[in-house]
Parts: structure tokens; C-alpha cells; sequence
């Protein structure tokens, strides 16, 4: 063989390695499914939650079994005094953080004729207010981090609207214009900011949703199944990544072919 003859970079197996990554709302679901990824990776893992104690403690024990480091860090992020206290336990244990994660979110259906103040508020104070929240008390990290990564869960529901969901709708219709806001504001520190938007994928929401009802929605996809969350987790590792050092300010589907 010629001394010339080019030879293939093999794939890194840890492109994580050496990052905190924090991901809220990561007991269950695409948390979860993302906190293992990102450990796969070789990075140090926050999971944070809010009641799931038990499950979070779960998610811990799979990643350090593994040889990875973890920690739980339980906080409401629609609370920013919980989320304030959260950032200083983290930083205490770990450090800055590298990546952020903005998962968490709830749900409370109802026509808008019927929708409570109440349920408006509880769903835009988690989705949108939480996001602002965690972003608000890491930004400081994401924009001195040598590979500094913000990444935020919003929906296809944010971007077609869905009928009953007018808060749901709104508050990750609100991330995709907060996204693309911050990754302006983090472009000059070479820091990225992109929103990933799934579609109705196989999580403890979709399961409160009638029969009837999810088989409507199926029939609007046309891949014809749900996703499963591990369906997301190949696309936010790739944004986290050194890979995607000049994407930002990007809103990627992963709907199974939904138009929007």
C-alpha cells in the first residue's frame, strides 16, 4: 500500500466525552431516552425531575452501572427559586455545564372555550416559562463553554397547532421563536442554540389519549406508527456534538412525515 494511500478516521465512540449535559424532565420518556444516549457518549449526566424521584434514581443507576458518571437533581422547572437552587447544586457536584437540555413539559387538553386560567397557565409556566427559567440560570455556562449547546423540545404541535391544545400549542410554538432568539445571541460566542420538534411519540402524554382519538391522529402520519423515543435521541446527540458546530437557530422535525 502506498504511503500516500489515505486511511479512514474511525468514529469516536465517546463524542460526549469530557461534557456535562443536563436534561429536565429526564426520569421517563425522551428525557430518559436522551440522558442514556448522552451517557453512551461519555458525557456526565444530570437528570433532572420534578416528582419522579424514584424513576430518576432509576435512570442513575443504569447510566453508573455503565461506568458513566450521573447525578438526580429533582427541581419544578416552572419555579425559578427550585431552578436557581438546582444550578448551584449542580455547579457544586459537577461544574458548569456544556449542554442544556430543555424536555420537560406537561400537558392539559381541553377546547379553549373550556380551558381554565388555571390550565393555560400551569402548561406555559413548565414549557415555555421552564425553558426560559433553565436557560436563564445556565446561559452563563453554554456561552463560555468551549462547545457550548442549548437544545430545546418543542413539538409538531407547535408548528401545526392542535386541536385542544391551544396552551400546549402555544407554549412549544414559543420555543421555536425563543430558539432561533438565543441562537443569534450565542452565535458570537460560538455557542448553538437549535429545537428539535417530535411528533406524537409513545410517552406517558400519549397514553392519556383516548383510543379513538390516537387513531385519528395516526392516520395522519404517514410512516402510520407513533414515534418511540428512541426515534428522537439520534438527532439531539447529533446536535450536542462537535458534528453540529455550524448548525444553529435550526428547527428539525422528527414526525414520521406530518406536514407543517
Amino acid at each position: 500500500m502506498s504511503e500516500t494511500t489515505q486511511r479512514l478516521e474511525p468514529l469516536d465512540p465517546h463524542p460526549l466525552a469530557g461534557r456535562t449535559c443536563l436534561v429536565t424532565g429526564s426520569s421517563r420518556g425522551i428525557g430518559r431516552e436522551i440522558a442514556l444516549e448522552f451517557a453512551r457518549c461519555g458525557a456526565d449526566i444530570v437528570v433532572n425531575y420534578h416528582q419522579s424521584d424514584a424513576a430518576a434514581e432509576a435512570v442513575k443507576e443504569v447510566i453508573e452501572a455503565d461506568g458513566e458518571t450521573a447525578i438526580t437533581v429533582g427541581a419544578d422547572v416552572s419555579d425559578p427559586t427550585q431552578v436557581e437552587r438546582m444550578a448551584r447544586d449542580v455547579h457544586d457536584r459537577l461544574g458548569p455545564i456544556d449542554v442544556l437540555v430543555n424536555n420537560a413539559g406537561i400537558t392539559a387538553d381541553r377546547k379553549f372555550e373550556d380551558m381554565t386560567y388555571d390550565e393555560w397557565n400551569r402548561v406555559i409556566d413548565t414549557n415555555l416559562g421552564g425553558t426560559f427559567n433553565c436557560t436563564k440560570v445556565f446561559f452563563e455556562d453554554i456561552k463560555s463553554a468551549d462547545a457550548g449547546r442549548l437544545i430545546n423540545i418543542s413539538s409538531v404541535v407547535g408548528q401545526q397547532g392542535n386541536y385542544g391544545q391551544a396552551n400546549y400549542a402555544t407554549s412549544k410554538g414559543g420555543l421555536i421563536a425563543f430558539t432561533r432568539t438565543i441562537a443569534l445571541e450565542l452565535a458570537r460566542h460560538d455557542s448553538t442554540a437549535n429545537c428539535v420538534a417530535p411528533g406524537f411519540t409513545e410517552t406517558d402524554m400519549l397514553e392519556q389519549v383516548p383510543e379513538r382519538v390516537r387513531e385519528k391522529i395516526r392516520a395522519r402520519i404517514p410512516l402510520d406508527r407513533f414515534a418511540d423515543p428512541k426515534d428522537v435521541v439520534g438527532m439531539v446527540r447529533y446536535l450536542a456534538s462537535d458534528e453540529a458546530s455550524y448548525m444553529t437557530g435550526q428547527v428539525l422535525g422528527i414526525n414520521g412525515g406530518m406536514e407543517w
